[in-house]
């Protein structure tokens, strides 16, 4: 019994040790630094800012081919004469075209994609603690680059073909037309987004130091690689559209299609390229160099 309280008396005379407040901090200090939220709100700013000038710098000439292309698909119109329409209103009104729907359409489809794909590299180097410059690549950028795109173009594809269309009541377009608009725009945003960042260290390595002083192999990159993804898209554009224009209840064959399909490929694809080279090539470059001086200064 003796020995048992003198045990006590010594237990009790012992302290309980405590963790110092260094140790219980530890956690939660690690945590802050994993995070980059310096100027986070002035970063999703400069999101912002970089996408809407792209967008504004893009839209008026999209907006001009694309109702082009679909006049000639269509057969309302050549897609000549329906260029130097739209540019003499241009150049003769230019505030009727630059507040005209279709341009507030395509401001609308690549301002929300320069946008979504901007803040997505925002949310990425804040998580990961990375600099505000940082621009990434991969399947989660595709994704939600592509889930914008293809949302916001599909929705300004069935208003033009209705305001472009063949004439007559409007009507609905068909699922497989959203369906092959879904599949062109996956390749566009692909060759767009995610293609650049990886071709553009290749092409820069065989570049001459001369001709890297005047422009980066990214810079090549963002334009090349969406326009050579047209020769494959191209078609898939012009397939939903004739669906749309001839209903598969006045019994068009699938050969027909292709035959039209055809027959239109070769202008459109090049009105395409000439499309999407502002669309991607120049609205990409504006967007990335924009928003890179402006988080280069809230770095």
């Amino acid at each position: 019994m003796k020995e048992s309280s003198a045990v006590e008396k010594q237990l009790a005379a012992s302290p309980i040790p405590m963790p110092s407040k260094d140790a219980v901090d530890v956690p939660s200090s690690k945590l802050q630094q994993e995070w980059n939220t310096k100027n986070l709100g002035l970063r999703l700013g400069a999101d912002l800012t970089s996408a809407a000038s792209a967008a504004s710098m893009v839209a008026p000439l999209i907006a001009i081919i694309d109702r082009s292309i679909m006049e000639n698909a269509s057969g309302r119109n050549t897609l000549a004469n329906s260029l130097k329409s739209s540019l003499g209103q241009l150049l003769a009104r230019p505030h009727t075209m630059l507040f005209s729907k279709p341009v507030a359409l395509i401001f609308m489809l690549y301002g929300g994609t320069y946008l979504t794909a901007n803040t997505l590299d925002t949310a990425t180097s804040t998580l990961r603690g990375q600099p505000a410059t940082r621009v990434t690549t991969g399947t989660a950028k595709f994704a939600a680059s592509s889930a914008a795109n293809v949302g916001l173009c599909v929705y300004k594809d069935q208003v033009f073909v209705k305001m472009f269309g063949p004439g007559g009541p409007p009507r609905p377009v068909p699922l497989p037309s959203y369906f092959l608009f879904t599949l062109r725009d996956c390749f566009t945003i692909f060759a767009s987004f995610n293609v650049p960042p990886l071709l553009g260290p290749v092409l820069s390595q065989r570049m001459g130091a001369e001709l890297q002083k005047k422009v980066s192999g990214t810079t090549v990159a963002q334009f090349a690689a969406p326009a050579a993804v047209q020769l494959l898209s191209t078609p898939v554009h012009l397939l939903g559209l004739d669906i749309y224009n001839r209903p598969a209840s006045g019994g068009v064959s699938w050969r027909d299609r292709w035959i039209q399909v055809r027959k239109n490929w070769a202008i459109s694809t090049a009105a395409r390229i000439c499309r999407i080279v502002p669309a991607f090539g120049l609205g990409g470059t504006i967007n990335m160099k924009v928003r890179k001086n402006l988080m280069e200064k809230l770095a």
